[in-house]
């Protein structure tokens, strides 16, 4: 790993605190970014990084959108940190610099490993499926929620010869927190997404947290609902269940349970009592988020497939209200939760 040239595309809130975990551990890593100001501070304080137990500050070297026309190098692994929604013109921003033989890591929340395989090609493509709650409300400081030893990524290729060569990929990540390589890495976004479409943007809707989201009366069948139509959406797909978060699924568990020990999982273990999920983030930031992306693509899924006249009622209603959020017509507020709970 000596001589591997890194670098993270996205330095928010995970994509800086994992940068940091590899630039520590040695790793020749270049942070490429899109806010000036977080680019400013890195450079001048260097990136702090706010853990439950501790504080770490690590040099960087940060790089601007802006310059990355300047850069001659290749390299040899690129992580990808960017929303779902920036994947394609993030591809192409770095596909002059992806070594012939190198790989790109599409370390995301939804299905965006097929985007990455078609502009940098499927030889040159790992996904990777990331449980790391952070948040970034200053330029340069990251509050890392999760610690390492709860920290999890899967990575994986569209293709077997691929997957076989993720192991620089993977080793880099365990810098992290725990890394699995997976057959099936489309299997485990999906899964990933069956989590996310339940979490991530019913909560924010209610402009929560999501440990406290979770505990509004009839929120957790909310999103229990919302998941299963998502896993609806992926079997009408053909997508085979796979385990994440390094939890099994048993051989007699009835797979809405395994969905609901995964949701729980994420609201009891790896996100504190006060932590905001990525779209709450951003609505506070006055950014659009993943939700169609997400749920939308739950909704688009079902329709498109109509698998034994399956909907998505429940994710209907979180797009449609996260719709109205975004265009201002509607404010992120606990009174929301009747609008979701009486669709």
């Amino acid at each position: 790993m000596v001589d591997v040239r890194i670098a993270v595309v996205g330095t928010g809130a995970n994509g800086a605190s994992i940068a940091a975990d590899l630039v520590r551990a040695g790793l020749d890593v270049t942070l490429i970014e899109q806010w000036p100001e977080h680019v400013s501070a890195m450079r001048e304080h260097g990136l702090r990084v706010e853990l439950p137990d501790k504080e770490i500050v690590t040099p960087v070297r940060a790089v601007n959108l802006c310059e990355v026309a300047t850069l001659r190098e290749p390299f040899d692994i690129v992580f990808l940190l960017v929303k779902a929604y920036d994947t394609r013109w993030a591809c192409e921003l770095v596909k002059p610099l992806l070594a012939p033989d190198g790989l790109l890591v599409g370390v995301q929340n939804g299905m965006t490993v097929e985007a990455i395989a078609d502009i940098v090609g499927v030889e040159r493509t790992l996904g990777s499926v990331i449980e790391v709650g952070s948040a970034m409300y200053r330029p340069g400081v990251v509050e890392r929620h999760t610690p390492h030893a709860l920290s999890w990524f899967a990575v994986g290729g569209l293709v077997p010869e691929v997957t076989d060569r993720a192991g620089p990929a993977a080793a880099a990540l365990r810098n992290a927190g725990t890394v699995e390589v997976v057959e099936d890495i489309v299997a485990a976004k999906w899964m990933k997404l069956i989590v996310n479409a339940g979490e991530l943007v019913p909560s924010a809707i209610l402009g929560l947290p999501l440990y406290e989201a979770s505990r509004v009366p009839g929120m957790r069948d909310f999103m229990l609902r919302a998941s299963l139509e998502a896993l609806s959406a992926a079997e009408s797909l053909g997508v085979r269940p796979t385990p994440i978060f390094g939890r099994p699924i048993p051989d007699t568990a009835d797979l809405g349970e395994y969905v609901q020990t995964l949701t729980d999982l994420v609201v009891e273990t790896f996100a504190l009592p006060h932590s905001k999920t990525t779209v709450l983030q951003d609505w506070g930031k006055g950014r659009r988020s993943e939700v169609a992306e997400i749920n939308g693509l739950v909704v688009e899924t079902l329709a498109a497939t109509g698998k034994a006249g399956k909907t998505a009622p429940a994710n209907s209603i979180t797009l449609e209200l996260a719709h109205r959020i975004e265009t201002g017509l509607l404010a992120p507020d606990a009174g929301n939760a009747e609008r979701l709970l009486n669709a």
